[in-house]
């Protein structure tokens, strides 16, 4: 989906993400699956509907979060950005029924067991600003 129409559909994202380049974006991001076979478990869309854009803001927030609101806030962002993009792109009330379902699930796992994923690599005393003890 290109930056227009996602800006067009009112997805949220932080001015960072909007002034990033595509192949800065395309390093920190990877889509909806946590990578590897999980990406067949998770796919970028929902009954068709490429939610990508939402996956990739969510992973955007949570690659520069820091702390236990950042990935609060990253959460219901990801939430609201799949359901705008399902809203403005779905007309059938049944599959707009079925896309924001799917939209639910990826929101309640992210937010019940994205919790490793966020904090992974951020405990470390360099990314904290301490400095390692010299031996």
């Amino acid at each position: 989906m290109k930056r227009s129409e996602m800006k067009e559909i009112g997805l949220y994202a932080p001015p960072e993400y909007w002034a990033a380049s595509r192949p800065l974006i395309d390093d920190i991001t990877g889509g909806c699956g946590p990578g590897g076979f999980g990406d067949m478990l998770v796919p970028d869309t929902a009954w068709l509907l490429s939610i990508r854009a939402a996956c990739e803001i969510h992973d955007w927030m949570v690659h520069f979060g820091k702390t236990l609101a950042d990935k609060e806030e990253a959460d219901r962002v990801f939430r609201n950005n799949m359901v705008r993009i399902i809203k403005a792109k779905t007309k059938w009330k049944f599959l707009r029924k079925l896309r924001l379902r799917r939209a639910q699930t990826y929101y309640y796992f992210v937010d019940k067991f994205g919790g490793p994923a966020f904090w992974k690599g951020k405990n470390k005393p360099e990314y904290l600003g301490l400095q390692k003890e010299v031996k």
